[in-house]
């Protein structure tokens, strides 16, 4: 295939992706009438305009549409976030009067679920564009679900019996979406629920259902200047604790149980790993907290419970500042961002998954050491036994993403700490990169809308890599340069 007819068949996938995607993106045009701000309607209303118009150029190119290569595939995809977040500059640009980075920077951390942020004052910018930017995080959230469903039932190892194709097609795009109408249903039922559970805690009902979507998303935007210290709500924060947990999920659990009207979650390897590091990552973070730092017990209990949970769920809220935490903590909270959420969630992070399969992986590995050369050692995986070909070639792309997730987190450090001299600590700013790449958007504060130019573009690329977990973004820079073979 040469280069030309490469990305012709990798923007052409693209353009039906967008022509997808466009009317959804016209869903929060019915906020005006209520909001009143007729002002931002020409703005928002050219982000679906422009994605159904772009999308239809690229979708008439020429392509194949059988025996397309694995690396077309995940090239589309790779560009699929990219362009929504380009696209979706508009708004902020024309109506906050933002540069084209700092709205870029936004619209990235929307469409990846990260809560990092360019915007100042929100109590200046219209109530239209906040709930652009959190329906930004839902539906990101939702297309990595499908996205991270569609490649677990590639792989071997997770064939889902919800969600198995007998096509060998290597179409990512398609596969995505024909998942995407399975699980809409499920995903907004989650969300509602959310919604009436938050309200619980006595604020309004529009705080409500943002706080509902970045939850469930696990993306963290806050409507309101301050963060969730706008509310001053304790029962607010311990509410959402389950919220985040819900978010980082294998949304395939709630998708059984919703198929067959019965709780399909005993068993299930993640949600054992997720429910360990939270509650024993907390009472390690509690005690920090009260032991090193001398908070009060319920100040402590309030802080490590609720930080914890959004740093296993890579939520990004927050209800305190790791950068006054103790040294030992903030390394310890990098970790559980590092490591993320559940495979199949919209929780970002390497996934527990992955933590799952490595400790399973090195297991055997070791079991091996000790046998016959002829000996044959099983290599099982949640219960089932999986042949040895199939199990080296997943702990092979298992430790590929580990290892490539630890060089872009390397290499963004070096780039910023080369380019801005800074007081805040490596350990801070290590903090901030870890929880770009991993979604979160929880912050020492480094992250800041003074933050030198060259660091916000290095953000907004670790952000674009991480959401897509390194393999997507890399495969379409090898693709640039190689385009054939």
């Amino acid at each position: 295939m040469g280069r030309i007819q490469y990305f012709s068949t990798v923007l052409g996938e693209l353009g039906a992706m967008l022509v997808f995607m466009s009317p959804v993106t016209f869903l929060p045009l019915l906020l005006i009438p209520f909001t009143d701000e007729w002002n931002v309607f020409l703005p928002m209303i050219l982000v679906p305009v422009f994605l159904f118009l772009v999308g239809e150029i690229l979708n008439k190119l020429p392509r194949r549409k059988s025996g397309i290569r694995l690396s077309a595939a995940l090239c589309s995809v790779a560009l699929v976030w990219l362009v929504f977040a380009v696209i979706s500059v508009i708004p902020f640009m024309m109506v906050l009067e933002m540069s084209f980075v700092d709205a870029l920077f936004d619209c990235m951390a929307g469409w990846s679920g990260t809560s990092f942020s360019m915007l100042g004052d929100l109590s200046k910018v219209p109530e239209t564009l906040l709930f652009w930017r959190t329906f930004m995080q839902w539906v990101g959230g939702f297309g990595i679900i499908a996205y991270t469903i569609t490649m677990a039932n590639r792989s071997g190892l997770n064939q889902s019996p919800y969600f198995r194709s007998d096509s060998r097609d290597e179409r990512i795009l398609p596969a995505m979406i024909a998942t995407g109408r399975q699980i809409w249903a499920v995903y907004i039922l989650i969300t509602l629920m959310a919604t009436g559970i938050i309200l619980l805690s006595r604020v309004p009902l529009w705080d409500a259902i943002n706080l509902a979507i970045s939850g469930v998303s696990t993306g963290g935007f806050i409507p309101r200047p301050g963060g969730l210290s706008y509310y001053n709500n304790t029962a607010l924060e311990f509410l959402l604790v389950p919220i985040m947990i819900v978010g980082s999920v294998p949304f395939t659990l709630f998708y059984a149980s919703y198929r067959k009207r019965s709780l399909s979650f005993l068993g299930n390897e993640q949600l054992k790993l997720l429910i360990i590091f939270i509650v024993f990552g907390s009472l390690l973070v509690i005690s920090d907290l009260y032991f090193i730092s001398g908070y009060a017990l319920s100040e402590s209990v309030r802080q490590g419970l609720f930080m914890t949970t959004a740093a296993v769920s890579t939520t990004g809220f927050q209800n305190a500042n790791p950068h006054l935490f103790p040294g030992v903590t903030v390394v310890f909270l990098t970790m559980l961002m590092f490591i993320g959420g559940s495979s199949g969630s919209t929780a970002g992070g390497l996934k527990l998954s992955r933590i799952a399969l490595g400790y399973r992986g090195i297991i055997w590995w070791f079991r091996r050491t000790f046998v016959r050369g002829k000996v044959l050692v099983p290599f099982k995986y949640e219960g089932r036994t999986i042949a040895a070909s199939v199990g080296e070639q997943e702990l092979s792309k298992n430790m590929l993403v580990i290892i490539l997730s630890v060089l872009t987190i390397f290499a963004a450090t070096l780039v910023i700490l080369q380019f801005h001299i800074t007081s805040f600590g490596v350990p801070d700013l290590l903090f901030d990169i870890v929880s770009a790449l991993s979604s979160c958007g929880v912050t020492t504060g480094y992250v800041s809308p003074t933050m030198p130019l060259i660091s916000k573009w290095v953000f907004i690329l670790v952000m674009w890599i991480g959401r897509l977990e390194v393999i997507p973004v890399i495969i379409l820079f090898m693709g640039l340069f190689r385009g054939r073979d």
